[in-house]
């Protein structure tokens, strides 16, 4: 590798100030206040790929842009590998949960703390940087080597699909690689099987034209907050299972050797209920808490609104109510027929008195790995040589919805290999990153890039 993991030593210190760098930029991509920094955060990082040895565009998209950079110097016989990352990150609030303001990174304890350290930013970044250790420290990449980073993966990337569907031919690829997941436990590496799709959902039940006094109105005017409650209390049965009629119609039924090597990992259910700090007593009855967490669907209650919360008491009778509610779904489900079912099933509970809509806010499809045997070789490979162990196989219970659609359009396997790790509190207050993982996630995906190389 020349004098590449050299290169990586020398310089870790110039790589991990300019991840903090990175992370001080505020690119919510939810929020159109912060629309000017997305768009800072996307011509930061074209000057850090040109920096790292990359030819760096900022493509426009009819939302916030694209950043793609290319090496193409490893010749047409060589493997050509796509890593795919999103610069942008989730709105911070609340932010008086955190202990260090999320836009101004800070190391307490070994870990990194702030907004976008693990999901994506820090991750994706370590791909550059091991791009970087190939071009300055060992002269070349082995193979050729495309990085698309998008700004709106956080708002269900609407303009990603129809972006690599319009650059095919730029982006054919022999494999792609995500750094947007985490390792099964300090010191394990994890190679992921499998990602649960996103039907997401939000519920407005209106009833009076206004707010009114619920001493003078209530009892005949009926309650659109009580209406939602009840809504929302037909979605579950007593025993945990999701009470849509035809909802677990579509789920795929693991084999039993596949659920068996799920319960053989070294899982604690004690130190996952410390972690949460709460009882994990969810979920359907029969399976344990990784199948619930990877290869059972999901219905949540993501936030509810209604009436009057502030301090003090006021008797008011609300005039709408509104829940959002989100579904994970598993193989072979989609959610176009999620969304069929629930609204049928709203309509069928909704209440007399009261009208009901039902927004489509997001929706992925899940995903099963179809790893070829030379690209999980290659990701063994590399992380025993950076941290001593070999991956084990696990399931994600996360949603990245684009891992489908870059198999059906670009026909190349995808390879999901991260370096956070459990409890990083993605899309929570003091989200982090582990600070040991900056330098072994670069030196894992500079061998990785040589592995491939060799195929």
């Amino acid at each position: 590798m020349g004098d590449v993991q050299g290169y990586i030593g020398r310089e870790l210190g110039r790589f991990t100030a300019e991840i903090l760098d990175f992370l001080r930029i505020p690119s919510v991509s939810a929020k159109s206040e912060h629309n000017p920094d997305t768009r800072r955060a996307a011509e930061w990082l074209r000057d850090r790929m040109e920096g790292a040895g990359l030819e760096a565009e900022v493509l426009e998209t009819a939302g916030h842009p694209v950043v793609l950079g290319e090496w193409r110097g490893a010749g047409l016989d060589a493997p050509t590998v796509l890593v795919y990352g999103h610069y942008d990150v989730q709105p911070a609030e609340p932010l008086d949960l955190w202990d260090s303001p999320p836009f101004e990174p800070e190391f307490r304890d070994g870990r990194l703390y702030a907004r976008g350290s693990t999901d994506d930013k820090g991750q994706l970044y370590l791909h550059i940087k091991a791009a970087e250790a190939h071009l300055k420290g060992g002269g070349a990449l082995p193979v050729n080597l495309i990085i698309l980073a998008e700004g709106e993966e956080e708002v269900g990337s609407p303009n990603l699909v129809p972006f690599v569907e319009a650059h095919r031919e730029r982006l054919a690829c022999d494999a792609v690689v995500i750094s947007d997941t985490g390792m099964f436990a300090p010191g394990l590496p994890a190679l992921l099987f499998s990602l649960r799709g996103l039907a997401y959902f939000e519920i407005r039940v209106v009833g009076p034209s206004s707010d009114l006094h619920s001493g003078e109105y209530g009892g005949p005017v009926v309650n659109p907050a009580m209406a939602l409650g009840r809504i929302l209390a037909t979605l579950h049965d007593d025993q945990g299972r999701i009470a849509i009629d035809g909802f677990y119609s579509d789920v795929l039924e693991w084999d039993q050797e596949a659920r068996d090597a799920i319960r053989d990992l070294p899982f604690s259910e004690d130190d996952f209920a410390e972690s949460l700090g709460a009882a994990p007593e969810g979920g359907e009855p029969g399976f344990s808490i990784l199948e619930r967490l990877w290869i059972r669907p999901t219905c949540e209650i993501n936030g509810l609104l209604s009436g009057y919360t502030g301090e003090g008491a006021k008797t008011v009778l609300p005039a709408e109510a509104m829940a959002k509610v989100s579904f994970r779904l598993v193989c072979d489900q989609t959610p176009q027929r999620v969304a069929e079912l629930f609204r049928g099933h709203v309509a069928a509970v909704t209440p007399p008195g009261v009208t009901v809509t039902v927004e489509e806010l997001q929706g992925g499809m899940p995903w099963r790995a179809q790893l070829d045997g030379r690209l999980k070789e290659a990701a063994t490979s590399s992380l025993l040589k950076a941290f001593g162990s070999a991956p084990v196989l696990a399931g994600g219970g996360g949603s990245i919805p684009i891992v489908g659609e870059f198999e059906r359009i670009l026909e190349a396997p995808v390879l999901l290999m991260g370096f956070s790790l459990p409890g990083a509190n993605l899309h929570a207050p003091n989200e982090w990153f582990p600070q040991e993982n900056i330098e072994l996630g670069i030196r894992t995906l500079a061998y990785l890039y040589e592995e491939l190389g060799l195929a």
